[in-house]
């Protein structure tokens, strides 16, 4: 087959041959003498080239009634961010099922969504992925479920209820047409282990710099909430009635995958919390692809060969990120975080139950902060008013972090609220939506940093640069603030 997002056959083949790394979740080969597909590392023995098939996407090869393999396991591949030129459409679309849009709506109200006719929708899926939307959200839930019975000790109905189906009977028969075993079957490989915190395994293609993401999310980590070291993050996350913890540490062995140990009381959360710890942690990205377009000129060339592998650090809440966006206007990063945990420690709630040492306070909710004295912790009272109008706005639909929007559409909405600027607009797109487009072009030490030690350019001849730099122009901004931070402080963490 051939496809926008599917790499040359001759790419393929060779990634194939050599089980390259860091092809693995942007294709899959399919083999029709046993009717199975495989990630591109799989180690069993090669086929005969006579006999491989290549797939974009896990749902189009298992639409040709492909089974995945047990070897090497597709539902450990990291996912294909499919920005690429003409699959914008797409790209909004797999954002919403990935934050389980069709789990609760309808193929219509997607495609309304995402701006196009429910035909048009269908026929962009398969011309750009191979299969059809459910087939897609389905095949998903799957490769979800088979995770969680091959490395998790939950029962049966619970795994059923974290993939998103709520009848054991429409799981077991979805299960057994794709899989060609019943779940239980596939239960009895000798992985599954018990104890409280479910362990998983989520993959990413290399170059991937953990330890970079790591650094940047230290020196925000809010006391109370959050735990960063130089090995993991960690942190506690609502409801405060039905808590959670988690902790992300790298796999060992050198295995490309982080090492998820989470605690979570509600099954039907799981699957959100791993989709949005994928977005966090920037696991799907495409690393050759970003460098293609970044490796172009001389400003950014020697940042991309000395951190081949740095990611764009997320945030684990919209509302959280924008707090925290307007408390560091105009100060610095240990400014801001000192005023943020104060606002924690203020009006954010304890869990219901016991997490784990140190972990002792949610972010506040919208409705806590919406009319909350910020100036009793220090926040001057511009930016407490911008708070307090960011919380009231998100409660009354005036501003929202819908995964299916433009960067365009974002900046315009947040920056018409009161104490919003294009640079947190910007700033909130990167680490909230982790957009990977966003530019805060006002930033003072990306205008230095561009201008190579020679002054600093103006905000309009930075952004005239970063045109070249599209649509990945997020992660220059992430290469050009840590090597301000390298010369300022060559051993200290980025700021």
């Amino acid at each position: 087959m051939s496809s926008p997002t599917l790499p040359d056959h001759h790419v393929c083949e060779q990634a194939r041959l050599s089980r390259d790394a860091r092809f693995d979740g942007l294709f899959f080969t399919a083999v029709t003498s046993t009717r199975i597909y495989c990630r591109p590392v799989c180690p069993a023995p090669s086929p005969k080239p006579s006999n491989v098939r290549y797939y974009a996407n896990a749902a189009a090869a298992e639409a040709d009634g492909f089974r995945p393999c047990l070897r090497c396991r597709p539902e450990l591949a990291p996912g294909n961010p499919a920005w690429h030129p003409g699959a914008q459409v797409v790209a909004r679309a797999l954002k919403l099922i990935d934050a389980g849009a069709l789990a609760e709506d309808s193929l219509e109200d997607l495609a309304t969504r995402v701006g196009v006719g429910t035909r048009q929708l269908r026929r962009l899926f398969v011309e750009h992925l191979g299969a059809p939307p459910l087939s897609v959200h389905t095949t998903r839930r799957l490769l979800f479920a088979r995770q969680l019975l091959t490395e998790t000790a939950l029962p049966v109905t619970e795994v059923a209820l974290a993939a998103g189906f709520g009848s054991l009977r429409r799981f077991n028969a979805a299960f057994a047409q794709a899989n060609r075993i019943a779940p239980r079957e596939l239960r009895r490989q000798p992985h599954a282990a018990g104890g409280e915190a479910l362990v998983l395994r989520l993959g990413y293609r290399p170059p991937y710099d953990f330890d970079g993401v790591l650094d940047f999310l230290r020196t925000r980590a809010l006391p109370g909430m959050e735990q960063v070291d130089a090995y993991a993050y960690a942190r506690v996350f609502g409801p405060a009635d039905a808590p959670g913890w988690l902790r992300l540490s790298a796999w060992p062995d050198g295995e490309h995958a982080l090492k998820l140990e989470l605690h979570c009381p509600q099954p039907a959360r799981l699957l959100p919390v791993v989709t949005r710890l994928r977005r966090m942690f920037d696991l799907d990205a495409e690393p050759r692809a970003i460098a293609t377009t970044l490796g172009v000129g001389n400003v950014l060339a020697p940042l991309l060969r000395k951190r081949p592998g740095l990611r764009l650090p997320g945030a684990w809440d919209g509302f959280e990120i924008a707090v925290r966006a307007v408390l560091g206007q105009q100060v610095s990063v240990a400014a801001a975080r000192t005023l943020a945990a104060r606002v924690v420690e203020r009006w954010g709630e304890p869990p219901d139950m016991p997490i784990l040492p140190g972990l002792a306070r949610l972010f506040p909710t919208p409705e806590r902060l919406a009319e909350a004295d910020l100036r009793e912790v220090g926040v001057i009272n511009a930016r407490a008013e911008t708070i307090r109008g960011i919380a009231r706005a998100l409660l009354d639909g005036r501003a929202d972090f819908r995964a299916e929007q433009s960067l365009e559409e974002f900046v315009v909405r947040w920056t018409a609220l009161p104490g919003i600027g294009e640079w947190t607009a910007h700033y909130m797109a990167m680490r909230a939506l982790s957009h990977p487009d966003a530019f805060p072009a006002a930033d003072l030490i990306l205008r230095r940093a561009a201008a190579g030690g020679d002054g600093e350019l103006s905000t309009r001849a930075l952004a005239t640069m970063a045109e070249a730099w599209r649509p990945w122009r997020a992660y220059a901004v992430m290469h050009l603030w840590r090597s301000a931070a390298d010369q300022v402080q060559p051993k200290k963490v980025p700021a």
